[in-house]
C-alpha cells in the first residue's frame, strides 16, 4: 500500500515516522516549502513533491492529511475524487464532511477523522474503569488542559503558523480535540454555556481561555477549561460519581482510582514503554502509531476505524454551540 503524507510539518513527519514503525515502505510527501521536503527526505527518506497533481500522479492508495485545518476539505475532496482512502488531522469545522463521508463509503472507501486521545493509555484505562462501574453513576467532572502558546512548537514562531489565526485558533482547535475523548469517556452532551476571552499577552487576535459548562444525556454536569496561557502545561481529568473517584494529570502518567466500599485508593501508572516513547507529557508517541494503525488495518479490509465523521461533527457542534453561547454571555447578577 502506498502512502502520501499532505503538509510536512510537524504532524506530517511524524505520520511519516508513524508509518514506518508499522512497516509501510512506500510513502511519498508533498509540501510547498522546499526546507520541508529536504528535511523530509534526509530524515525519513521519502519521496517528496511540491504539488499535489504531481503526488496524486505518484499511485497512492491512501492520502494523510497533515495540513492547516482550513485544508482539510480541499485536500479530502481531491483523494474522494481520485478514489483514495483519506484521514484528517483534529479539525475545526464538519461543514461539507458528511457529504464526502458519503461519497466515500458508496466507493468502498476508508475516511478518518484523527481522534488521537483515544489511543492514550490512561484514557483507555479510565475506559475500562468507567465500563465496569469502578465510581458508579458518574455525577461531575471537570478537566483543565493548558499550555502556554510559544512552547507548542519552539522551534518556529506561533505568529507564523495556522494556530494564530481566528478560524483555527489554537486554543479554539483544542476544544474539540479534548471532546472528542470526554464524549467517548462520558457520552453525548446535551447542553453547552460558554464564556471565551483574551485574557495573556500573547501577539495574535485570538481567544485564549475557554470555559465550558456541560450537561451530559443522564444530566451529569461538567466544566472543560482550554487555555494556551499555562506557564506550567497540565491536562487533568477528576470525575465523581456515587461510589467514588477518579483523576489523571498527565504530568504524573497515573490513574487514580478512589472507591468508597474500602475508602482506598488505586493507582494505575502507564508502563515504563509508554513513558519512553512519548517526547512530552502531551505527545506520546504510542498513540499516534496505535491511531495510524487502526487506520492502516481498516484501508486493508480489518475493523472499521473507531471514528467517524457523523461523530466529529457532533464534537464540532459543541464548539459551534459554545462559541455561540460565549458570543451571548455577560449577563450581570
Amino acid at each position: 500500500m502506498k502512502f502520501l503524507v499532505i503538509g510536512l510539518g510537524s504532524m506530517g513527519k511524524r505520520r511519516i515516522r508513524n508509518l514506518q514503525q508499522l512497516g509501510a515502505a512506500e510513502i511519498a510527501g508533498v509540501d510547498l516549502r522546499e526546507d520541508r521536503r529536504a528535511e523530509a527526505q534526509s530524515t525519513y527518506g521519502v519521496t517528496t513533491f511540491d504539488q499535489i497533481e504531481a503526488a496524486m500522479q505518484w499511485g497512492p492508495d491512501t492520502v494523510i492529511i497533515s495540513t492547516p485545518p482550513n485544508l482539510h476539505f480541499h485536500f479530502a475532496q481531491i483523494a474522494v475524487d481520485a478514489g483514495k482512502h483519506w484521514f484528517t488531522e483534529a479539525g475545526v469545522s464538519a461543514e461539507g464532511f458528511a457529504d464526502l463521508a458519503v461519497q466515500a463509503a458508496e466507493a468502498n472507501l476508508v475516511c478518518a477523522p484523527s481522534c488521537t486521545m483515544r489511543f492514550h493509555p490512561s484514557i483507555r484505562k479510565i475506559k475500562s474503569l468507567l465500563a465496569e462501574g469502578a465510581i458508579g453513576r458518574l455525577l461531575t467532572f471537570s478537566h483543565q488542559f493548558g499550555q502556554y502558546l510559544p512552547d507548542w512548537h519552539p522551534w518556529e514562531d506561533y505568529r507564523d503558523y495556522y494556530v494564530s489565526q481566528p478560524e483555527t485558533a489554537a486554543c479554539r482547535e483544542i476544544v474539540p480535540f479534548e471532546l472528542v475523548w470526554l464524549t467517548d469517556l462520558l457520552g453525548p452532551v446535551r447542553e453547552v454555556t460558554a464564556m471565551k476571552g483574551r485574557l495573556g499577552n500573547l501577539d495574535a487576535d485570538i481567544d485564549d481561555v475557554y470555559h465550558l459548562l456541560l450537561r451530559l444525556g443522564d444530566k451529569a454536569i461538567g466544566h472543560l477549561q482550554v487555555d494556551i496561557v499555562a506557564r506550567s502545561p497540565r491536562r487533568e481529568l477528576c470525575l465523581l460519581g456515587t461510589e467514588g473517584n477518579l483523576t489523571w494529570s498527565a504530568s504524573d502518567k497515573t490513574v487514580r482510582l478512589y472507591k468508597s466500599t474500602d475508602e482506598s485508593w488505586q493507582e494505575f501508572p502507564e508502563d515504563d514503554a509508554a513513558i519512553e516513547a512519548g517526547y512530552s507529557m502531551f505527545s506520546i508517541e504510542d498513540m499516534y502509531v496505535d491511531e495510524m494503525k487502526a487506520f492502516k488495518e481498516a484501508c486493508e479490509g480489518g475493523a472499521p476505524y473507531p471514528y467517524t465523521f457523523a461523530e466529529d461533527a457532533e464534537v464540532i457542534g459543541i464548539l459551534l454551540a459554545a462559541d455561540k453561547s460565549a458570543a451571548n454571555a455577560g449577563q450581570k447578577p
